[in-house]
């Protein structure tokens, strides 16, 4: 929502049924008993991308050097309340470094940063009372109990202690409180780990490889504990060369090579743009299988078998999001 003061006058009104309507009309909005000058206050404030109240991150047009190297070209992408976007590629493509813009902790060389309707460049400590990170590098104390680790930085944050506990018991640490961080599991460290993130309930939260190197049953349960995250209205960050991952977890996705976005949306409309090829494979009752492609004569035999009861599976032949990506860049992610 947009909140503009003048005159001792308050007003509120949103920026899609304000500015946006008017601005297609190529129009300044003018309100009734507004003047003009005022309208223009409301057009610039909703115009740099402050107003959208479910809008946490923005980037319009990013790109970032170091000396000589272009490490992010025209990088454009959008993050809700709720959802989840994934920034995809393999090591060096500029998904660390998208991160350290968008919190302030690097410049972008051009194109402008938002996160929670702030420009990443304005923005100050107090930034991260609402934001959790989760990267190779987030490190915890060894030497103290999983319950001390936490405390320390209840302390930081100005967090209740009655958190600690409601935290510990989200991500099934609660039992293991008393215990030397030294002494976790790899599973269980990276476990506490987003326990800190999260103990402030940020509105946002940035996961850089987040189950990276970790058994398939653990990275089961963060992507659970993460699901459960997003329902309760939570905006993730994902950074992640694992396609599968990314494909279970991320409402919209970007493709990132060397540095820019190849393509962008949802992992299903990704997939189904790339599947040229339509084909089926089936097994039948007898342990035949076959892999058969989309036609009239194939479709005819599909329909027998199944009228005649003899399918024991039939799967479709999308592509997979690392295989989109492979035809998309030529490249292979590990």
């Amino acid at each position: 929502m947009c909140y503009i003061q003048k005159n001792e006058i308050r007003t509120t009104e949103t920026y899609e049924s304000v500015v946006l309507f008017h601005f297609r009309k190529l129009e300044i909005p003018i309100r009734k008993n507004e003047s003009q000058t005022f309208s223009i206050l409301i057009y610039c404030f909703c115009k740099e991308g402050l107003s959208m109240d479910k809008e946490v991150i923005r980037l319009d047009h990013i790109s970032k050097k170091f000396n000589e190297t272009t490490v992010l070209k025209d990088i454009t992408a959008k993050l809700h309340k709720g959802e989840i976007l994934g920034f995809l590629g393999p090591s060096g493509a500029g998904k660390t470094t998208t991160i350290k813009i968008i919190t302030g902790q690097l410049h972008q060389t051009s194109g402008k940063a938002y996160i929670l309707g702030i420009n990443s460049k304005q923005i100050d400590e107090t930034i991260y009372e609402q934001i959790g990170i989760v990267t190779d590098t987030s490190g915890i104390y060894d030497y103290v109990s999983v319950y001390q680790n936490l405390e320390m930085f209840a302390k930081i944050l100005g967090v209740k202690k009655a958190n600690i506990e409601e935290i510990l018991k989200k991500v099934d640490l609660w039992e293991h409180r008393q215990k030397l961080a030294s002494k976790l599991s790899k599973g269980q460290t990276q476990r506490l780990i987003l326990a800190r993130a999260i103990l402030h309930k940020p509105r946002v939260l940035f996961l850089d490889e987040p189950t990276s190197g970790l058994d398939p049953s653990t990275a089961m349960e963060i992507h659970k504990l993460l699901m459960q995250l997003k329902e309760e209205g939570m905006a993730i960050f994902l950074t992640t060369h694992n396609m599968e991952e990314a494909t279970k977890l991320c409402d919209y996705v970007a493709l990132l090579n060397n540095g820019t976005i190849v393509e962008y949306g949802t992992p299903e409309e990704l997939c189904l743009k790339y599947n040229q090829q339509k084909k089926f494979k089936i097994k039948l009752r007898d342990g035949n299988s076959y892999l058969m492609e989309q036609n009239l004569e194939n479709s005819n035999q599909i329909s027998k078998w199944l009228i005649q009861e003899e399918i024991e599976t039939i799967h479709s032949c999308e592509p997979t999001l690392e295989t989109v990506f492979l035809e998309v860049t030529g490249r292979e992610l590990s």
